[in-house]
């Protein structure tokens, strides 16, 4: 069974940093692209990072670049992405996605979802 599970969001100040985390299960993730979006409340949700397959080149929406950073641990499974310098308007849900199809990329069809992690930035 194909599960992801986003963990590390919490209440944070502005400047300060999180990690979030993307535990896979029910699949071996360096074999598929895995993206990380975010909605915040009243928003459409945004694509904010993403990691190839195999080669690991990685992706990231504007606003975030400099700041946040994707990372892959093959052996524990898991994804992260470590955020510094956070805004109050990168408060949102935080969800991870996998792109399980054939020649899985970070342009493709992300259709398995975590449950997504809160990220609150305020002070």
């Amino acid at each position: 069974q194909v599960q992801l599970v986003e963990s590390g969001g919490g209440l944070v100040q502005p400047g300060g940093s999180l990690r979030l985390s993307c535990a896979a299960s029910g699949f071996t993730l360096d074999y598929y692209a895995i993206g990380w979006f975010r909605q915040a409340p009243g928003k459409e949700r945004e694509g904010v990072s993403c990691i190839s397959r195999i080669d690991d080149i990685t992706y990231y929406a504007d606003s975030v670049k400099g700041r946040f950073t994707i990372s892959r641990d093959n052996a524990k499974n898991t994804v992260y992405l470590q955020m510094t310098s956070l805004k109050p308007e990168d408060t949102a849900v935080y969800f991870c996605a996998a792109d399980l199809s054939y020649g899985s990329s970070c342009h493709g069809d992300f259709g398995s979802w975590g449950q997504g992690t809160q990220v609150t930035v305020s002070s």
